[in-house]
């Protein structure tokens, strides 16, 4: 059943920690900088650390939507929910009215709709047609 975990749960409840527990913590405050060959000074924010932890999530809920069986519905199902949960907090929560709490948002579409098309084409390779009798 941990496999249909939705793992973009997890940026969502880190955003939502962040935003209702530590008041006082932006999602512009840096994390580190780095300072580049170029000679640049590359900073590294919060809401960059949550977006890129997003995306590696997402790498891995694509990898599960390719795989076949009976779980890959609930696992989209729940991707979706995420999805809708999600969007609902964002019209109607002040708190995540933010820029990257939309992109988090954007992340989980992605998931749900690439999921789903996935699943369909996988689902369309598997089918096979023999020849009927003659």
């Amino acid at each position: 059943m941990l496999g249909n975990f939705p793992l973009l749960v997890v940026s969502f409840a880190i955003y939502n920690m962040v935003a209702f527990l530590l008041p006082g913590v932006g999602w512009a405050d840096p994390i580190y900088t780095i300072q580049m060959m170029s000679g640049a000074s590359w900073t590294i924010t919060n809401g960059d650390a949550l977006i890129g932890l997003s995306l590696l999530f997402l790498f891995f809920e694509l990898i599960k939507a390719a795989r076949a069986g009976s779980h890959s519905i609930a696992d989209h199902l729940l991707s979706t929910a995420v999805f809708v949960a999600a969007l609902v907090e964002f019209l109607l929560v002040r708190e995540a009215g933010t820029s990257v709490f939309a992109v988090l948002l954007l992340i989980s579409l992605v998931d749900a709709i690439g999921g789903w098309v996935i699943s369909v084409r996988t689902a369309r390779r598997d089918i096979t047609f023999e020849p009927g009798p003659q």
